[in-house]
């Protein structure tokens, strides 16, 4: 249980909350695990705001699912309606029981709260869920068929057992003899999850966790000052010796300026990228050693302070944004994210068309990152620290491949709407293809509703703006 539990000391309180966690862990051990239970939920939920938690939808997920059995999953998929008891709090585990395992109930341990905020204390029985008393006489008039799946270190008072015709009880080495369950296997893709922590945290990691973020914090600081203040052939040598690791791949013909047409002015190129990170236009502009102007959807205006690299957004207005484009790109080169939003996972979000029309020529770039500490993105954390936290890692990788040009639809007589999704859509395809990911037709709308309850809109003056 130690993991689950610090990773919502960590996500929903803070990293003294985890910290202190970590450092009763001997004791929570020595307690006897109800008493180890107690004392986790009063560390890690005392204080926490009831409505605003969202760890066990937006984090938890992630992790529940490395842990699942293959073997154990594919018995539980045999069964009709199903049941899950569990003596972890019903918020933390809820979420993921019924969407990525499609149990009808959850049977789990409550919180108590007051004036809206957990007080860190568990009531004294597990509350059973509305549809359980169904289930449970949908199957009396039927036949007593209901079989029960346990531990042999796990308690079986909870009535629902007595309802069973036969109990299974699993040892604790047969389970570790299981296979984990199959990315493709799951029931539900895993394609939005937040946090800051990319690995379980069990004892071990989180001791090294610990040890590491102060020089993670002073080494990401240097990597931060390095990159803004010094010119590329200083900085880049800097930045690899202290770790930060960059592949590029540019096609055999890859020219770097645009073929302008006879009797037009010149043009810089657009570079369309999938979103993996706040870094990714830094990181272009760094390996490509030019200086690119970011044309964002959506950013806060935290970052666009923060930002080394000039950065415009779009007004989402064809035809101001057709001018400012076009203005833009006779100054020079620019990059755009047309997802809208980073994602995690191996998969691309829907492109929005916006960027098609607005040059002569693209050129797709296929952008893929790897940490092995902390996640560089949030959406339900401080976005300003997104970049800090991915130059904490110890060696944080990413991989940039840039394709081959593709013709824009700016001076083509055929701009229809049907066309601008069809350029979007064979750009998202090129680059999926680039990088093994899969399409999908998801949004920024859809990844900050599952996230983070609300549609990423942050208010910014009179007008609102979007998050990324």
């Amino acid at each position: 249980m130690f993991p689950y539990f610090t990773l919502v000391a960590f996500e929903a309180g803070s990293i003294l909350r985890s910290f202190i966690l970590f450092l009763l862990y001997p004791f929570i051990c020595l307690v006897g695990e109800e008493m180890g239970l107690k004392i986790m939920v009063m560390i890690c939920f005392f204080g926490i705001k009831k409505d605003s938690f969202r760890v066990g939808r937006a984090v938890l997920p992630k992790f529940f699912l490395e842990d699942v059995g293959s073997e154990a999953f594919e018995v539980l998929k045999k069964g009709g309606r199903k049941v899950a008891v569990s003596d972890f709090p019903q918020v933390m585990i809820e979420s993921f029981i019924k969407e990525y395992l499609e149990i009808d109930a959850v049977v789990g341990r409550e919180l108590k709260s007051f004036c809206g905020y957990f007080v860190g204390l568990m009531e004294k029985k597990k509350a059973d869920a509305p549809t359980l008393d169904e289930i449970l006489e949908d199957h009396k008039m039927v036949s007593r068929d209901l079989i029960g799946i346990s531990s042999f270190d796990r308690s079986l008072d909870h009535h629902l057992f007595s309802n069973c015709r036969e109990i299974y009880l699993i040892k604790t080495a047969d389970k570790r003899s299981w296979q984990h369950l199959a990315r493709d296997k799951y029931p539900k893709s895993l394609i939005f999850h937040d946090g800051r922590l990319a690995t379980k945290p069990t004892p071990i990691s989180t001791l090294a966790l610990f040890m590491w973020f102060p020089i993670g914090f002073i080494l990401g600081l240097i990597r931060a000052v390095a990159a803004l203040s010094l010119p590329y052939n200083m900085s880049i040598p800097i930045l690899a010796f202290s770790g930060l690791h960059v592949t590029m791949a540019k096609p055999e013909r890859f020219h770097s300026h645009s073929r302008s047409r006879q009797g037009t002015p010149k043009k810089g190129l657009l570079y369309v990228c999938n979103h993996r990170t706040l870094l990714d236009p830094l990181y272009l502009s760094f390996t490509l050693k030019k200086n690119l102007t970011a044309i964002t959807y959506s950013l806060s205006r935290v970052s666009e302070i923060l930002s080394p690299i000039k950065t415009v957004r779009f007004t989402r207005n064809r035809e101001r944004d057709a001018q400012m484009m076009d203005r833009l790109l006779s100054q020079g080169d620019l990059v755009v994210c047309p997802e809208g939003t980073t994602c995690r996972e191996p998969y691309l979000l829907r492109f929005s068309p916006l960027f098609a029309e607005m040059s002569d020529e693209m050129i797709p770039v296929a952008i893929d990152t790897h940490v092995s500490m902390f996640y560089g993105t949030t959406a339900g954390g401080l976005k300003c620290l997104d970049p800090l936290y991915f130059l904490m890692n110890p060696m944080p990788c990413y991989t940039i491949r840039v394709l081959q040009g593709l013709s824009g639809l700016s001076n083509s007589p055929d701009s229809d709407q049907t066309s601008r999704i069809d350029v979007a859509n064979h750009v998202q395809a090129e680059i999926s293809k680039a990088l093994g990911f899969e399409c999908t037709k998801l949004t920024r709308r859809d990844k900050y509703l599952t996230l983070a309850g609300n549609e990423g809109v942050i208010i910014s003056g009179k007008r609102p703006q979007r998050q990324v």
